[in-house]
């Protein structure tokens, strides 16, 4: 009898461990499925990852024992439904957090921010931003380290995004135009050290604010579901883009796909700082509509905040509805011409672009469906984004990608 049992109980260590092995790769799958709110329950987790139940709860138990996701296994029963209802899957409202930051041509912030896209905290935000790169990311990182220093959460690493082409795998701001900062900035370096000097730990990553803002919206906003998704936004100053291509952020051989606002969409237009005429950069951002409207640009708020305003209070103005109406033109032919080459099947808009879009959806959504190709045999949907501060969340969404891919060794 003893020579029948060792064979049984070999055959069973190796079933347990094969079973172990599969649940732990899929920990990182399973971890981006509750993140992304596409496994709300432990139900449609298993159907995902296709696997068993008992491995799906396996799966599910050591992800809430790590302190990334929170099980309810006695959730209350829809009215009317039949039959136990399955565990519900949620992040962890005391876990782990992100730190991410932001650099703009009007300030910089910082947040915390943990799974699911939830910004934790903030913190008041600097409205003078040196020329001095160095010195301005020690100031952000500091004002993160100190809201670390409050919570008491722990860190899995740092994202920072920042108005400029990132050039990979230096980090170097190529065109960081609205900053004064020097061309070529080493900012991924700089911002590297700034977070070890601050005793922050995990790794620290540095992309583009535009890239970064259709990262997070394609996860937990207006993008998700979305294969193919445009984004175009201009915040403070100037117009950018991005391209999350099969579900993927699309960056190029070195990080510099998609510099959309040096698209022309007025050749007769204003110089820009590229060195051409009329392009998008100059001709569809807050400060053209402040010049189109003929108001003269106050010290008081952002770019932004005053030609947000303007919009939203000021609309049935003529001079202004003049200036919106020709923003939106060229807002419009400028996303016609990525529609041709692109060929998405979503496109979103950010800051003063989601903005006009309300003012006016009509009015856009025509200019783009009559000007493109593929506009013309079916309407490419085009629509706000909805996450406030998507940058930071994008931020955020570096920094928790090595969480993602592998929970276990990335908090170990």
């Amino acid at each position: 009898m003893s020579g029948k049992a060792e064979p049984r109980a070999a055959g069973e260590r190796t079933t347990t461990r094969a079973r172990l092995d599969r649940g732990r790769s899929a920990l990182g799958p399973a971890l981006e499925l509750v993140h992304t709110g596409r496994a709300p329950t432990r139900a449609v987790l298993t159907a995902e990852l296709g696997v068993t139940r008992a491995t799906a709860g396996a799966v599910a138990a050591e992800l809430e024992a790590l302190g990334l996701i929170w099980v309810d296994a006695r959730p209350a029963a829809a009215a009317g439904s039949q039959g136990r209802p399955s565990h519900r899957l949620d992040v962890a409202e005391e876990g782990p957090v992100a730190l991410a930051a932001q650099v703009h041509a009007d300030g910089f912030r910082a947040a915390l921010v943990g799974l699911g896209g939830r910004i934790v905290a903030t913190a008041p935000g600097c409205e003078i931003i040196a020329a001095d790169p160095a010195k301005v990311l020690g100031s952000v990182v500091e004002a993160g380290a100190e809201l670390l220093r409050t919570t008491g959460r722990r860190c899995v690493g740092a994202g920072l995004a920042v108005p400029s082409a990132v050039a990979q795998p230096e980090g170097l701001a190529l065109n960081p135009l609205h900053l004064a900062w020097p061309v070529g900035a080493p900012v991924r370096r700089l911002f590297e050290e700034c977070v070890r000097a601050a005793g922050i730990p995990g790794p620290a990553f540095t992309g583009n604010d535009v890239n970064l803002a259709a990262l997070a919206e394609h996860r937990h906003g207006a993008g998700r579901g979305a294969r193919d998704l445009l984004c175009v936004a201009t915040g403070h100053r100037g117009v950018g883009g991005a391209l999350v291509l099969d579900g993927r952020l699309h960056t190029g051989s070195s990080g510099l796909a998609l510099e959309v606002g040096h698209l022309t969409v007025n050749p007769e237009g204003r110089p820009c700082h590229c060195g051409g005429r009329g392009c998008l950069d100059v001709e569809a951002d807050p400060l053209a509509l402040l010049v189109e409207a003929g108001r003269e640009p106050g010290p008081e708020d952002s770019l932004l905040k005053q030609a947000d305003d303007l919009l939203r209070t000021q609309y049935d103005d003529p001079a202004v509805r003049r200036a919106a109406e020709a923003l939106i033109d060229r807002l419009g032919l400028g996303l016609a011409g990525l529609v041709n080459i692109l060929n998405p099947d979503r496109i979103i808009l950010g800051g003063l672009h989601r903005t006009l879009l309300d003012a006016d959806p009509s009015r856009l959504r025509a200019v783009v469906a009559d000007r493109s190709l593929w506009g013309q045999s079916g309407g490419v949907p085009i629509l706000p984004c909805t996450l406030d501060h998507n940058s930071l969340v994008g931020a955020a969404e570096l920094a928790w990608q090595p969480v993602l891919d592998d929970p276990l060794a990335a908090l170990r």
